[in-house]
């Protein structure tokens, strides 16, 4: 991606290269390709830089639109500081009401810690669904439950439990998506605290 500066302002962008018309020049799109950067840059033309180094994961925050900037040497595409999602509900006030929008108290919009136990009832239930055939072969033919069956049906059950707790604990956003991060010690990766035990491991 370049952008075109005119006055030492950013006039253009051009997300492809393309014939493009400049004061009374028209310049073939092989420019882009052919000419060094200082050539491009002779005639306002600068590719773009792109700093993501504010912008974070969404599934935790709202990250904000880029802001293009020319600092007379290059041009350079960032975001501002991102916005946590709310970890908790947002409850309806009273002006709220007063307004006719709901009613004092309810809930408005659902918090990061409802959806993310919503999600982590789903996959338990995925996870158990796969070994629900030993319990229903059990019932019917009194046939009995491998005690590995057994040991992992609970250990996906506790660490439910444990997420949840864990979950309805954090203090703020980043201390939930510390409980979905992977860390590596001593060159050793490391389950996050949010993912459950598989059959497999």
């Amino acid at each position: 991606m370049y952008a075109l500066v005119t006055n030492n302002e950013i006039t253009k962008f051009i997300n492809h290269p393309k014939s493009l018309v400049i004061g009374d020049v028209r310049y073939p799109a092989k420019i882009f390709q052919l000419w060094s950067t200082s050539e491009l840059n002779a005639i306002g033309i600068y590719e773009v830089v792109f700093d993501n180094s504010n912008k974070k994961d969404e599934k935790w925050y709202i990250n904000t639109n880029q802001s293009y900037d020319f600092d007379g040497n290059e041009v350079t595409a960032s975001y501002g500081t991102a916005t946590p999602k709310a970890h908790a509900d947002t409850l309806w006030t009273a002006q709220n009401e007063t307004d006719g929008k709901g009613i004092e108290g309810e809930v408005a919009t659902r918090g990061l810690k409802y959806n993310l136990i919503q999600t982590l009832k789903q996959q338990v239930a995925n996870e158990l669904s796969k070994t629900d055939w030993y319990i229903t072969r059990n019932t019917e033919k009194s046939t009995a439950i491998p005690s590995a069956i057994s040991t992992h049906r609970d250990a996906v059950r506790t660490k439910q439990a444990e997420m949840e707790t864990a979950i309805t604990n954090a203090s703020d956003t980043p201390a939930l998506e510390t409980l979905y991060t992977y860390t590596t010690t001593d060159g050793v990766q490391s389950r996050p605290l949010g993912e459950l035990p598989t059959l497999e491991s």
